[in-house]
């Protein structure tokens, strides 16, 4: 996961991250006491929020599996965030061995944990760059060593592109879609208060009076659906991110990310 002030809380552990706080939400072990207190302060805001997690690994495991289906055999995850159990890379190659994957993340410790983990590995890789800079990724001497831009890519973007303003969010979007031949696959997952607007804004309150404030820009489905333009949004389209094939049953239909799937013209 990205956040909107780079990299600068780097490997502070009195400081929150949203990937520490994601990984938490997920179950994992990869996060410090500050990372945990700022979880359970979201949880207050929005109860479902480790649901709503959950159900995005969820889905970033039903669009590898699509793009891996659509021939796709490579993948750039950017914001993947800690590694946890089935990562992109593992359902990828679980599911046609040819793949390759690039890991990209702005946290050290993201970075770190991944380079250990995929230390054997010659078919995936973690670069530490900026969700920002996207010239910087696509340029990246490991990036291009794995990736053939020249052939379909499946491009996950899953909660992460809320943490940048318009003027940012679009052309970021436009850049990372010139590097996708048609055929490629995007899929992104966005915050939204589309569901439960007094909900998000609580969320978005605790974020941005953290001691290193965190400011998410949480957008309708006519602005996620933006970010889709020179792309076919595949069947369920733009929908509540339980709700995408095959949806996941739910006692309450609020919800607090749009996710969906596109293949590039």
């Amino acid at each position: 996961m990205v956040d909107a002030e780079g990299s600068s809380n780097g490997f502070r552990m009195d400081r929150s991250h949203p990937a520490r706080v994601y990984d938490y939400w997920l179950g994992g072990k990869d996060n410090f006491a500050a990372d945990r207190e700022m979880a359970e302060r979201l949880i207050d805001a929005i109860p479902g929020a480790v649901a709503s997690a959950r159900a995005n690994r969820v889905f970033l495991k039903q669009a590898v599996r699509f793009a891996v289906d659509s021939g796709v055999e490579q993948f750039i995850d950017i914001g993947s965030g800690l590694p946890t159990v089935e990562n992109t890379h593992e359902i990828a190659i679980g599911a046609d061995p040819k793949c390759r994957v690039v890991y990209v993340d702005n946290d050290p410790i993201v970075c770190v944990h991944g380079q250990a983990l995929l230390a054997s590995s010659g078919s995936t890789v973690v670069v530490q760059a900026d969700l920002r800079r996207p010239e910087a990724i696509v340029n990246h001497p490991d990036v291009t060593g794995l990736i053939d831009f020249d052939r379909p890519l499946g491009l996950l973007l899953l909660g992460v592109l809320h943490f940048l303003p318009d003027d940012e969010a679009y052309a970021v979007m436009d850049r990372l879609r010139r590097t996708m031949v048609p055929g490629s696959v995007l899929a992104i997952s966005h915050l939204t208060a589309d569901s439960d607007p007094e909900g998000m804004a609580r969320f978005a309150g605790v974020l941005a009076s953290a001691p290193e404030p965190t400011v998410i820009v949480p957008r309708t489905r006519d602005h996620v659906e933006r970010f889709f333009a020179g792309f076919d949004l595949v069947e369920p389209g733009l929908v509540a991110v339980h709700r995408w094939r095959p949806p996941i049953d739910r006692a309450s239909d609020r919800f607090w990310l749009w996710a969906g799937v596109g293949i590039a013209r």
